[in-house]
């Protein structure tokens, strides 16, 4: 013989089977709706469930079930807000992690031009630095090359001025000579125009002593080439 809580409880999993049945007729339409209608519909029934079954009519266990279930959905409910959160937050980084995509490749378009332009100068810098070894070494020859020119000529310099200095002790020396020979030359001049001076006195003297004589021979010679009387009367007259 059954016992009546048994014969309710029968009854209660009957009527509990035929909503489920009512449960999987009604979600199984939906299943082309989209899984996230399928949920609340069978949310929606698992409720009407619970409702029409009612909990004073339970045992100890269907009661320890329907809060299990209930429990259950509230999981599931709050598992579903956060699955659309994280969904959100997915899509939020996604559009971020998309952004982010486009800025790398941004910055690798601004990296490559960057290393592009890094060698183009370094090529640059490799070609001035070819350069600038080339002028060293040029400099280098050159000042080898001025450095022997200049000793060279630093020589010639030095010879040079010995001959400067052997010219102008020369020079000195015929400018002493010629001083001497001018003194010597000024002071014959000077003893030459006194021996003048006294040529010129003893030519004066001897030219009016030429004159006195020359005039007495003339009047010598007068007075012999003239008569006697004519003579006489010039003395007489004289």
């Amino acid at each position: 013989m059954i016992s009546p809580f048994f014969k309710k409880k029968e009854t209660t999993d009957k009527q509990a089977d035929q909503n489920l049945k009512k449960t999987n007729a009604s979600t199984q339409p939906l299943e082309g709706q989209g899984e996230e209608r399928a949920d609340e519909v069978f949310v929606e029934d698992v409720q009407s469930v619970m409702a029409s079954v009612g909990k004073a009519n339970m045992d100890k266990k269907s009661l320890d079930l329907v809060f299990a279930v209930e429990q259950i959905i509230q999981a599931r409910q709050h598992a579903e807000l956060s699955i659309y959160e994280l969904q959100d937050r997915l899509t939020h980084s996604a559009g971020h992690v998309d952004r982010l995509n486009r800025d790398l490749k941004n910055l690798n378009k601004v990296i490559d031009e960057r290393e592009k332009n890094i060698l183009e100068l370094e090529q640059k810098l490799t070609e001035k630095n070819l350069k600038v070894d080339q002028v060293m070494e040029d400099y280098r020859e050159l000042q080898g090359t001025m450095t022997a020119e200049i000793e060279e000529l630093k020589s010639v310099i030095d010879l040079e001025q010995q001959k400067y200095g052997s010219l102008l002790q020369k020079h000195n020396e015929a400018l002493s000579d010629k001083a001497k020979k001018i003194n010597d030359l000024e002071d014959k001049i000077g003893r030459l125009e006194v021996e003048n001076s006294h040529m010129k006195q003893k030519y004066e003297s001897m030219r009016q002593e030429k004159n006195y004589l020359s005039n007495m021979i003339s009047d010598f010679t007068s007075r012999m080439s003239a008569p006697l009387g004519q003579g006489k009367n010039d003395r007489a007259g004289d």
